[in-house]
Order: structure tokens, then sequence, then C-alpha cells
């Protein structure tokens, strides 16, 4: 592993790759589920090192940064002063060179779409030496196939972005419970136009009429004059999620308290007792952190899932087939006896990135846990998952899935997509320098 600091360090990573016939990935915060940081046998180079906000106009909103700068810096950086990132993922650890690579979407991907939308320029190394500017209007078709093109066309080195103005530290947050799944994605339909965000929580466990139960929460951005108090909640001590429980516990070892419920068991009596509790519609006000970093709240939560850890499956579905494809999946789940341990739905539009996974619909995240006597089952079941999606017109991301194949790839990209993606690849990358797991498993 090595870890550039600079452009001229990059490119000195792709000679010697070139010299030793080796292959380059690069990696940001290894905060993928899969293998889109992995190259077996090859280099992967460590952006850590270049994590620095390089400009910042509190004025106009506008910050450029290196690709190592993490959410969590860039988010305490222009808060405080009224701005907030237009599009964040469910943990602050990610880079933003991995948000690029990915098109990482939020809980407000219906009305502001990807990162990449708000993206005014970048500038990356190709392994050519070349080094490059790209926005919508320069360089446009790199400007659309490397974001969200998992580094395999050249590496980020600074990031222009546009923040999205605040006028509190507080979102306001509706949370009503759903009786089912048709009920679920109907809410996320009609709620999506009111609010700034909306989000849904699914019992995987429950089934027959209440298939697809769970909680929504919708919020919406606090306007100006109505927090009296806002250069207050704005303060990063308001922000922050505390290291404590009750100001007691440390939330670092709450996984080894979770480990026993890491069974089916175990997550159903967490679902059930989760969705007791959300009964009650109720409107609540929330720090910008708290609402968006839900995955930050417990460190380590994935230990929780034992030594073998779990692997998620995200889906993308049109909005006309989302509810009989997913009815399929979670009865499925449920039959095989390997159910899924987390839900998590959200509502989605198109967008014109070439390697895109948006839809016009919805997506479900499902957790499952894996243990070497359901490996091989599970595998065999996110399969039969594939096939359902690719049936019923669906997409996926691959920040998440680690199952896809090239052929299930081939199937929802489009072989004009997926011609045009390793054209630009020949272009940018002629010695074929740039690869990972992740690209080999998806474009053979």
């Amino acid at each position: 592993m090595l870890k550039p600091r600079n452009s001229e360090e990059i490119y000195s990573a792709f000679k010697q790759a070139k010299q030793q016939g080796l292959t380059v990935t690069a990696r940001g915060a290894g905060r993928s589920y899969n293998d889109a940081a992995l190259n077996g046998g090859g280099i992967v180079l460590d952006f850590t090192a270049m994590d620095q906000i390089l400009e910042w106009d509190p004025t106009t909103g506008v910050v450029r940064c290196e690709p190592g700068v993490t959410l969590e810096k860039l988010w305490q950086k222009v808060e405080p002063e009224g701005w907030w990132p237009p599009v964040v993922s469910g943990t602050m650890r990610t880079t933003l060179g991995g948000c690029l690579s990915a098109n990482i979407h939020g809980k407000n991907n219906f009305k502001m779409g990807t990162i990449g939308e708000h993206v005014m320029e970048f500038t990356a190394v190709l392994p050519t030496g070349a080094e490059i500017t790209c926005s919508p209007k320069k360089n446009g078709d790199l400007f659309h196939a490397m974001i969200g093109g998992y580094g395999m066309l050249g590496i980020f080195t600074s990031v222009t972005l546009q923040m999205k103005r605040i006028h509190s530290g507080l979102l306001t947050v509706d949370a009503l419970p759903v009786q089912n799944l048709h009920r679920h994605l109907s809410a996320l339909q009609d709620g999506a136009p009111n609010n700034d965000y909306i989000v849904g929580w699914l019992d995987t466990f429950a089934g027959g009429s209440a298939l697809g139960r769970g909680q929504i929460h919708a919020a919406r951005y606090v306007h100006e004059g109505e927090d009296p108090k806002p250069q207050e909640t704005m303060k990063l001590q308001n922000q922050i999620l505390p290291p404590m429980i009750f100001g007691v516990f440390p939330k670092s070892l709450l996984h080894y308290f979770m480990r026993p419920f890491g069974n089916n068991i175990g997550w159903r009596m967490v679902n059930l007792a989760k969705y007791v509790a959300s009964l009650r519609t109720h409107t609540f006000r929330q720090s910008h952190a708290a609402f968006h970093f839900l995955l930050d709240y417990v460190p380590s939560w994935e230990l929780s899932y034992g030594r073998d850890g779990l692997i998620q499956y995200q889906s993308f579905l049109p909005q006309e087939t989302a509810e009989a494809a997913w009815t399929q999946m979670l009865s499925l789940s449920q039959k095989r006896g390997m159910p899924s341990y987390l839900g998590v739905t959200k509502r989605h539009r198109p967008d014109k990135f070439l390697l895109t996974h948006a839809v016009d619909g919805f997506s479900l995240a499902l957790d499952f846990k894996v243990t070497d006597s359901t490996r091989a089952k599970m595998r065999e079941m996110m399969f039969e998952f594939d096939k359902i999606v690719i049936a019923n017109g669906g997409r996926f991301y691959f920040a998440k899935n680690s199952e896809t194949t090239a052929e299930t790839a081939l199937a929802f990209y489009g072989a004009e997509t997926v011609v045009k993606f390793k054209k630009l690849k020949k272009r940018c990358d002629p010695n074929g320098l740039l690869e990972s797991d992740l690209y080999r498993r998806i474009f053979g």
C-alpha cells in the first residue's frame, strides 16, 4: 500500500505499476461494503494523506478539497458558518474521493440527486500522466463517467463543491408508522415533495399482511427566523455525536452488548420492539449530524454481527415494480430462514451519470449476517434476488452489493453503456493500470 501526498506521487505509482506489471486501486476510508477498494496482488493507494481543505468561501458556500477529506472534516468546517454538504452518506467517515467514485446518494436523493450533481469541477490524474480538469461543460463525458466510475478512469486530486445554505443547526423531523409495504412506499412517494429528506425503516421479520411495515422519518430545514438561537444550534458542540450514553457508558463498547442479539430470534425481538415503539406519530427537532449519520451512533457497530460480519444488498426499483419485487425478496429471505436484520428505504430520481444506479422509484438496503453455515446458501439467494431485480427493471449500487456478476451488470447497464465506458477506459488508461477486484468482477 502506498500513501501519495500529491499528483506527482500518484503518477509515480502508475509508473511503478507499469514497470512491475501490476495494477492500481484507490482507497479512501475503506467504508464500502464490498471489494471496491481491494486489489488482490496489486497496488493500493491510500489517500488519507491528501486530506486538506484547500479553499473555503463562506460567502458563496463553495469549497475545494483534496480527495482524502472526509465528510466529517467537511461538515465540521462549513456547518458553523451556516452551510451543509448537499448530499451525505449514512456515515461521516467516507472521503470525498470515495463519495465521487461511488456517486453517493442520501436521504434527499429525490430532491437533490447524487453528490455528483453538486460538483462544480474536479481535477484528476490519468494513468497516462495527464492532469485534467472536468466540469459538466468541460470534458463533460469524463465528468459524467469518472463520477460513479469507481476510480477506474483516473484519480481525483481535488474536488470543488457547492454547499447548501442552512439557517439553523436543527431539522424538523416527523416520525410516523406504516403498516405494510404498500403504505410504506406510498408514504415515501407522497411525503417526498413536502420534505427535504425522507427515509424509511422496515421490519424485515414481519410477514403476511404486515410485510414491509415500519417507520418513516421525514425532515425539513428550519427556515430563517424559525430558530431563535441559530448560532447556538450550529455550534459544533451541539452537533457532534456524544461518545457516551447517558453521559456515563462508552458507545465504543456497545457492540459487545449487541452480540447476544446477533441471531434470528434476537433481531426479531429488536425489530418488533422498534416497530411497537414507533406506533406513535410525533414531531421533534434533531441536529443535522444526528439525523444523517446513524451509522456513526455506535462505533464499530458492524462487529456486533460476529466474526464473519455482514453483507448489504441494495436494490433500486422503478416505482411501478418496487412493491411486487420487494414482496418477493422479503418473502424469499424469510422462507429460506435468512431474514435481513435491517431494512432501509429511500425515494430516488434519475441522473445523467454514465454508470448510474438511479431510477425514478425507490431503494431498499438489506443487511444480512454471514456465517459459515449460511454463506453458500446466502450467495445463492442473492443471485435469486438479482434475477428478481433485473426482471423488474431494477439497478444496483456498487458501494454495497458484493455478489453481482458481469452478466448482471451488463443486463441493467445495457451494452451501449458498457461499450461507452470501456472506450473511455481505453482512452484514459490504455495500459489497463487502474483495476480493482470490483472492476474485474463487474467488467470481466
